[in-house]
């Protein structure tokens, strides 16, 4: 009996949340900096749009380490596939 005849491209899902966090951290950057050329003066900047963007960068940059782990282990798993059947 088989499970399932559909695989699960692990690299490739890694991946695809790679270049989610990318998009994700492109925006929050893009927010920054549009927020720095409406207001040249820095006290005058939004603080809470700021810490929103602030927050997207961290999200992103813990997206693209999670991403990166998954990554590893999917070259790991297909390592030790090729191993079992050499």
């Amino acid at each position: 009996m088989r499970a399932d005849n559909s695989s699960m491209d692990l690299a490739g899902i890694a991946l695809q949340g790679i270049d989610q966090a990318q998009v994700q951290l492109e925006a929050a950057a893009s927010g920054i900096a549009s927020a720095a050329a409406l207001s040249p003066d820095a006290a005058t900047a939004d603080p809470v749009n700021l810490s929103a963007e602030v927050v997207a960068l961290l999200s992103a940059k813990n997206q693209f380490s999670l991403n990166l782990a998954a990554l590893k282990v999917a070259d790991e798993t297909q390592k030790s596939a090729v191993d079992l059947l050499a």
